[in-house]
C-alpha cells in the first residue's frame, strides 16, 4: 500500500462520514431515523437493496467460489428473484399497511407484545451471526492488502477497524444517509468490480480466448468436497490433488442431491423459500422496503434490487474463474502462494489486488472491497437499532411509567443503541472468524447459512401470522426455539456426522415446514 492507494482510502471514508453528516440533521423524529419517513425514492431503495444482498461476500467469496467450482451459484440468484416475487405479489402488501417499524410490530398485533420481544430478540441474535460472519469476511481482504496475510490477530484488528469506521457514520445519518451511501458503495463496488476483472483478463498475457475456454471446459478442474481424507492442494509431482474434472462455465445442475446448495432445485424451491424468509422476517430487508412511498414502489425495489445482482455476481464469479486459468496453467507464477490457493482460495482476488494491480487503482479496488463490506454491516446495524428500539427498549420505558415520548430524545437514544448495535457485531465477526473454520464450508456458504439461525423459527411464525388464525404466545416461543435446534446440528453436519448432508439451501424448507407445524399447533385466544 502506498500513500496515493491510502489517500484515495481515506477519501473514500471521509466521504461516508460527510453523507452522513449532512443527513443527520434530516431526522426529526424516529420515523425519519429508522424508515425514512416512508417517503424514500424507489430506485434509491432498489439500488441499496442490492448493495445490501451482495455484501463483502460477494467481493471476496465469490471469486472464491469461482476459483474452487463454476458459476452454478447463479441458481442461487435464480431463487431469490423466484422468492422477491412471491413477496412483492402476495405478502408485503400484507405487511407494509401495517405501518409498523419493525416486522415484529406485526406479529406482535398478531400475537401479543410476548412474541413481539421473542422474535425481536431472535433476530437480534441471528443477525448478530449473519453479519458478523459478513465483517469477517471482508477483514479477510482487508487483512490480506493491510497486513500481507490472514492470520487470526491481523484478522481482528481489521474487524475492529471496519466496525468502529461504519458505526460511526451510521449512527450519525439515520436509513436516509445510509440509503444513499448504499447506493454510492454499489455503484463503486460494481465498478471496482469491471476494472479488476479486466486486470485479471490482462494478467493472462498472450493467452487467447479460444485456450481460456479451454482451461473452463475441458481443461477444468473443481474442488471435490468428497474426497474424504484427501486434502486439496498441489501434490509433489505437481498434479492437483483433492480436485476433479469438471467445467468451470458449468451453469446448470440438474441433480437431485439435497448435500449440493446449487442446482435447479435447489434454487428455484431451496433458495426461493430462504429469501421469502430473508424478504419478510429479516428486519434489514423488511426496512427498506418500509422506507419506500407506496407499496408497489416497495414491491418493484425489491425485485429490481435482485435482479440488479445478477451481473454483479457474475462479475467476481468470473473473476474468480480467470484466476484459476492464470494458476493452473502456470501454478508456479506466484510462488508457493499459488500454491496454497488451490488448498484455501479465500484470500485469492484480494492477493491479486495487492500484488499485481498498479499503485492508485489498487487505492480504487480496495474503496470497493471497503464499500461492499461496509455496506451489509452499517444496514445491519441500522436495522438491529431499529428493532431493539421499536420492539424492545421504548415498550420497556413505558411498562416502568418512564416512556421516552420527544422525538429529540428518541433520536438520541437510537444513536446510543447504534453505537450498542456496532460493538456487540464487532465482538461476533471475531466469533464468526473461528466458526467458519470450524464449519468447513466455503465462505460464501457459511454466510448464507448462518442466517438460518434466526430465518427457520421465523418463517414458520411469519406464515401463521399473515395465513391463518391459529398460533398463540407459547407456540411461536416453541416454534422459534425449534428452528434454532434444526439448524445448529445442521450447520455442523461435517463435525457430527462426517460429511456435510443436506445444504443450506434446504435448510429453511425443511425447518420451514417443521416450525410452521409447531406454530400452528397453538390455539388463538378467544375474542
Amino acid at each position: 500500500m502506498t500513500f496515493i492507494d491510502w489517500f484515495i482510502v481515506a477519501l473514500f471514508l471521509g466521504a461516508l462520514v460527510l453523507i452522513g453528516y449532512l443527513f443527520s440533521r434530516k431526522n426529526k423524529n424516529i420515523e425519519d431515523y429508522f424508515v425514512g419517513g416512508r417517503a424514500m425514492p424507489g430506485w434509491i431503495v432498489a439500488i441499496a437493496a442490492t448493495d445490501t444482498a451482495i455484501s463483502a461476500g460477494t467481493f471476496v467469496g465469490s471469486p472464491e467460489l469461482g476459483f474452487n467450482t463454476n458459476l452454478t451459484y447463479l441458481l442461487n440468484l435464480l431463487g431469490a428473484i423466484v422468492g422477491g416475487l412471491v413477496v412483492a405479489a402476495w405478502l408485503l402488501p400484507k405487511l407494509y399497511n401495517a405501518k409498523t417499524i419493525t416486522v415484529y410490530g406485526f406479529i406482535g398485533e398478531r400475537f401479543g407484545e410476548t412474541a413481539k420481544t421473542s422474535t425481536s430478540v431472535m433476530f437480534l441474535l441471528g443477525q448478530l451471526f449473519t453479519s458478523g460472519s459478513r465483517l469477517f469476511i471482508a477483514a479477510i481482504a482487508v487483512s490480506v492488502i493491510a497486513f500481507g496475510n490472514i492470520q487470526f490477530q491481523f484478522m481482528v484488528v481489521s474487524i475492529i477497524i471496519l466496525g468502529v469506521v461504519s458505526t460511526f457514520y451510521t449512527m450519525m445519518g439515520g436509513i436516509k444517509g445510509l440509503l444513499y451511501i448504499d447506493t454510492f458503495q454499489t455503484l463503486l463496488m460494481i465498478f471496482s468490480g469491471v476494472v479488476g476483472l479486466v486486470l485479471v483478463y490482462l494478467s493472462l498475457g498472450d493467452m487467447t480466448f479460444a485456450e481460456i475456454w479451454h482451461s473452463l471446459t475441458e481443461g477444468g478442474m473443481v474442488k471435490n468436497p468428497a474426497a474424504a481424507g484427501v486434502a486439496p492442494g498441489i501434490a509433489a509431482d505437481g498434479t492437483l490433488q483433492g480436485w476433479v474434472e469438471g467445467s468451470k462455465v458449468q451453469m446448470f445442475d440438474f441433480s437431485l442431491d439435497l448435500s449440493k446448495p446449487y442446482t435447479i432445485l435447489g434454487g428455484i424451491i431451496g433458495v426461493a423459500v430462504f429469501k421469502i424468509a430473508m424478504f419478510t422476517t429479516d428486519q434489514e430487508f423488511v426496512q427498506r422496503q418500509l422506507s419506500c412511498k407506496d407499496v408497489r414502489k416497495a414491491g418493484e425495489s425489491l425485485v429490481v434490487s435482485q435482479l440488479l445482482a445478477i451481473p454483479t455476481v457474475m462479475i467476481f464469479l468470473c473473476i474468480g474463474s480467470l484466476l484459476y486459468v492464470k494458476y493452473i496453467n502456470n501454478p508456479m507464477a506466484d510462488g508457493t502462494l499459488s500454491q496454497g490457493f488451490f488448498t484455501d482460495a479465500r484470500d485469492i482476488f484480494p492477493q491479486f489486488i495487492k500484488n499485481h494491480i498498479p499503485v492508485g487503482v489498487r487505492g480504487l479496488m480496495i474503496t470497493g472491497l471497503l464499500a461492499a463490506a461496509l455496506s451489509s454491516y452499517n444496514s445491519a446495524i441500522n436495522s438491529m437499532a431499529s428493532s431493539f428500539v421499536a420492539d424492545l427498549y421504548l415498550p420497556f420505558k413505558a411498562k416502568r411509567g418512564k416512556a421516552v415520548q420527544s422525538d429529540s430524545d428518541q433520536i438520541a437514544s437510537s444513536r446510543w443503541i447504534v453505537c450498542l448495535m456496532g460493538l456487540a457485531l464487532t465482538a461476533f465477526a471475531i466469533l464468526t472468524c473461528v466458526m467458519q473454520q470450524s464449519s468447513g464450508l466455503n465462505l460464501v456458504d457459511f454466510a448464507t447459512g448462518v442466517m438460518c439461525f434466526a430465518y427457520v423459527g421465523m418463517l414458520g411464525v411469519f406464515l401463521t401470522a399473515i395465513l391463518t388464525k391459529r398460533g398463540n404466545t407459547k407456540s411461536v416461543i416453541a416454534a422459534l426455539v425449534a428452528g434454532v435446534l434444526i439448524v445448529i446440528p445442521l450447520m455442523f453436519q461435517k463435525e457430527l456426522f462426517g460429511a456435510n448432508y443436506i445444504a443450506w439451501s434446504w435448510w429453511c424448507p425443511i425447518g420451514g415446514i417443521i416450525t410452521t407445524a409447531i406454530c400452528l399447533l397453538g390455539k388463538p385466544k378467544k375474542a
